[in-house]
């Protein structure tokens, strides 16, 4: 091989090395390569800082077209972290994703087991394959009383979306925000449309798309909006 072809076929880590590049430089290139590329559209300044980072979460400028968002939601949000919610999520993908520092920065007495999942729990375990039924439906309901007054975080499952909504239309449970971002093909885009009649407050991602990643993304941008002049 002679220097040309070596040249040519040079692997792109060493062009990363021979110009470095600091983690946290890398992401504020991203937001400002998003910001340069998104068009006009019609958000609050609090509510692109949450889409801007579903966009960053997948390289997909259609999430300007589908997220969705209650009257107060953001606000909502924002205030029951500031006074250490309990956080629900639905898988303990949510859960891990979900930084502790990031918490700690908004309320210093948040932990990681301010974050609940039940998802993996032998009782719920046991309820769903005695009744047949998924666990996602068991592990929401044992979430009740962290669900009244706390922030639900919706990534994967529509079932326990679709539980969530009976709690809050049946049994007077209010959430301070339900992100709902199941994803699918089986009742997700039901789930989701009726969580948003209900008139609790939500950011919900309309359609089909969705998931652990998308949702961890705006508990984040909550956090750092939170963090934001706290105090």
């Amino acid at each position: 091989m002679n220097d040309e072809t070596r040249e040519a076929a040079r692997l792109s880590i060493y062009e990363f090395l021979d110009k470095p590049i600091a983690p946290e430089r890398i992401e504020e290139m991203s937001f400002e390569a998003i910001d340069r590329e998104r068009g006009e559209h019609n958000m609050t300044p609090e509510q692109w800082v949450v889409t801007r980072r579903m966009i960053h979460t997948t390289a997909d400028f259609g999430m300007m077209d589908d997220v969705r968002f209650s009257e107060g939601a953001i606000e909502s949000g924002i205030a029951a972290l500031r006074r250490k919610c309990p956080l629900y999520s639905d898988s303990n993908m949510i859960r891990a994703g979900i930084s502790a520092a990031r918490l700690a920065l908004v309320h210093p007495a948040y932990t990681k087991e301010d974050v609940h999942c039940y998802i993996a729990d032998p009782d719920v375990a046991r309820e769903a394959k005695a009744a047949g039924l998924p666990r996602s439906l068991y592990a929401a309901r044992r979430a009740k009383d962290i669900l009244d007054g706390g922030v639900a975080v919706i990534g994967n499952a529509p079932v326990a979306l679709m539980e969530i909504s009976r709690m809050i239309a049946e049994d007077g449970v209010r959430p301070a925000l339900v992100i709902a971002m199941p994803v699918g093909f089986i009742h997700v885009v039901e789930s989701k449309r009726e969580l948003m009649s209900l008139g609790a407050p939500y950011i919900a991602l309309d359609g089909r798309r969705g998931g652990s990643a998308l949702a961890v993304s705006v508990v984040h941008s909550l956090l750092i909006l939170a963090g934001e002049n706290a105090g």
